[in-house]
């Protein structure tokens, strides 16, 4: 075997196969992630031999399933024979995006010892999840449920609105905005490939109408709870239950019930609470009750579109606006509007900056892959930002693409820039609506698989940004084709090399 394995385990680079190796390109990449672990265990294990023998430690769980390229039933099964808790984690979107309060792990072992009582917190897992939670959850023992305690306002710093230009050009189908929010006098601090978290209000309208419907309008204290505190476009099952509970026309019942337990066909579908109380009005549980069984308002999160190096003193954001037509009214996404068309420099937001592990390799040598399409591309304009701010000599490669180059080439000049520049080394651009087919970035990976295969052979760290459910997963099995064209893998291979990436740190996703 040539592979040279260093005498003393530190610092050092780890260990790769040479090419001249008598092995085949899929045993060696295998071999290269199988040296990476070892390595890495080694070397861990000689950092800490001065320290005295370690106490015992449990192994580290594997979750096999906790991966949103898997699909629920792969899940299920991959679950199966575990613990409760485990197999409701099973059938989560697997994100762990914060939406439902939790992350998936806790979400299910607060689900399974009842301190958690709603089985449709996961957003991302829609109906499919929240059907198979009920499902699990159904096999329980009946237990008194712990009463959930009234919730605390989300924490955060006050931040100062600066602007929310449209980056999208006239035309485009998508309106998508370029936040800018000033951070001074805030404390708050972040590195590219983080996160921020905004408390954001109901659109005022929507209380309004809401109150209306409860025939509360001269109720302020009520005004102000809606407004700031709950969340009224999502109505848990427990709200649903409970205005089954308290309707005096039986197929309002009847109907709510059917809602609650998930039910296909079943309408008002998607209902938020102003499209309950107007499709059941026999239903009129006491307003503090109706009130308490709703979820609290809960922070949403970006990832930041900037570096602090190149916009000290200010966080950026790219946020695509949520509008959606149903029964005859506008929905709006309760963040991205407000940001979008009701903020203002006068009135705080509050913030927190989430750490993320989305991090640019330390090691200026490693090169760089970004695939981001569409907002997706935010916090790869933050790395670019940080790349020309420092003077790194990162080889960087982006995958982007949207619905029309003319419209929906996000940041383009600046793009462009880091292009002409030297900063960004490779641009793959996809247009899906440009063509006669359409065309995304999987496809772009597709075209650009021997020059990518290299930059991964030669150590490049690959990030992905953007929708979990369909790019992210193609994005995922265009990187595993890869890894068979190129590398001479089979299909078992290639998923355990992705493994091998990942564990190195070399393939993260930041997938929402």
């Amino acid at each position: 075997m040539n592979a040279i394995i260093p005498q003393a385990l530190g610092p050092a680079p780890v260990p790769v196969i040479p090419e001249n190796a008598p092995f085949t390109a899929a045993q060696r990449a295998w071999l290269n992630g199988f040296l990476a672990g070892l390595y890495g265990v080694a070397a861990a294990a000689t950092a800490n031999a001065s320290a005295g023998p370690p106490p015992p430690a449990a192994a580290a769980e594997d979750f096999s399933w906790h991966d949103p390229a898997i699909e629920l039933e792969e899940r299920l099964q991959l679950a199966e024979g575990k613990p409760l808790s485990r197999r409701l984690m099973a059938a989560m979107a697997q994100l762990d995006c914060g939406q439902c309060g939790y992350v998936c792990q806790s979400y299910a072992e607060a689900l399974a010892n009842g301190a958690e009582s709603s089985a449709a917190l996961c957003v991302p897992g829609a109906k499919a999840t929240q059907k198979a939670l009920k499902a699990l959850l159904a096999e329980k023992p009946a237990t008194a449920a712990p009463k959930p305690a009234t919730p605390a306002a989300p924490a955060g710093r006050p931040i100062r609105f600066v602007s929310a230009a449209r980056l999208t050009g006239p035309g485009s189908a998508k309106d998508v905005r370029h936040v800018v929010l000033d951070l001074a006098d805030s404390g708050l601090a972040y590195e590219p490939g983080d996160s921020l978290s905004l408390a954001v209000e109901n659109d005022p309208a929507l209380v309004e109408a809401v109150l209306a419907a409860l025939g509360a309008g001269g109720d302020d204290a009520l005004r102000e709870e809606l407004r700031r505190r709950r969340d009224i476009a999502r109505p848990l099952d427990r709200t649903l239950d409970l205005l089954a509970g308290a309707a005096r026309h039986a197929p309002h019942a009847v109907a709510l019930r059917a809602l609650a337990h998930g039910e296909d066909g079943v309408e008002p579908a998607d209902a938020d609470l102003l499209d309950l109380l107007q499709a059941f009005p026999s239903a009129r549980p006491p307003v503090a009750d109706l009130v308490a069984s709703l979820p609290l308002l809960k922070p949403r999160l970006y990832s930041i579109a900037s570096s602090p190096l190149a916009c000290p003193g200010r966080v950026e954001l790219c946020v695509g606006v949520v509008q959606a037509t149903r029964r005859e009214r506008v929905r709006d996404g309760v963040a991205s509007c407000h940001l979008a068309f009701r903020a203002t420099p006068e009135v705080p937001l509050l913030a927190q900056v989430q750490v993320s592990h989305f991090r640019l390799p330390a090691d200026a040598a490693k090169p760089v892959i970004m695939i981001g399409p569409g907002t997706g591309i935010a916090p790869f304009r933050a790395f670019l930002q940080h790349l020309e701010a420092t003077g790194a000599r990162n080889r960087a490669w982006l995958f982007f693409g949207d619905q029309r180059g003319a419209t929906d080439f996000l940041f383009r000049e600046e793009i462009e820039a880091w292009r002409r520049k030297g900063t960004l080394s490779r641009l793959s651009l996809a247009w899906s609506r440009d063509g006669d087919r359409k065309v995304y970035v999987q496809h772009r990976m597709a075209e650009e698989a021997p020059d990518l295969w290299r930059w991964l052979q030669d150590g490049a760290h690959l990030y992905v940004c953007g929708d979990a459910s369909r790019m992210a997963k193609d994005v995922d099995a265009a990187l595993r084709q890869v890894a068979m064209s190129e590398g001479g893998m089979n299909a078992e291979q290639a998923r355990d090399w992705i493994v091998a990436l990942a564990r190195q740190g070399r393939y993260q996703r930041d997938v929402y």
